[in-house]
């Protein structure tokens, strides 16, 4: 028989708790670098950095979809704390594009 991790802090090592995390990171990262690159303009035509924040936004999804499947039926808690912690990334990455109107 399967054998659940003990805690949060161990389910967030699997990979579809973390991935989703480290792709809103790297979002915000390409995010960040475009910004500092060619500063806040707002563009007629989307740009290659706007291409890449969506698939890593919009990729994260399906993974997240998994997590919530495989862990949340024996461990509620602990993939409920995990999800606040992938949704808090994402906002993290969502809040530039939103207050700065790219």
């Amino acid at each position: 028989m399967y054998q659940y991790p003990a805690s949060a802090l161990s389910l967030s090592k699997k990979p579809s708790a973390f991935l989703p995390m480290a792709m809103s990171l790297v979002a915000l990262a390409v995010l960040l670098v475009h910004i500092l690159r060619f500063g806040v303009v707002r563009e007629a035509d989307e740009g290659p950095s706007a291409h890449i924040w969506q698939l890593l936004m919009a990729g994260q999804l399906p993974i997240v979809a998994y997590f919530l499947v495989k862990w949340f039926p024996g461990l509620p808690r602990h993939t409920l704390l995990v999800f606040a912690l992938q949704i808090g990334a994402a906002f993290a990455a969502i809040a530039p594009v939103y207050f700065l109107g790219l």
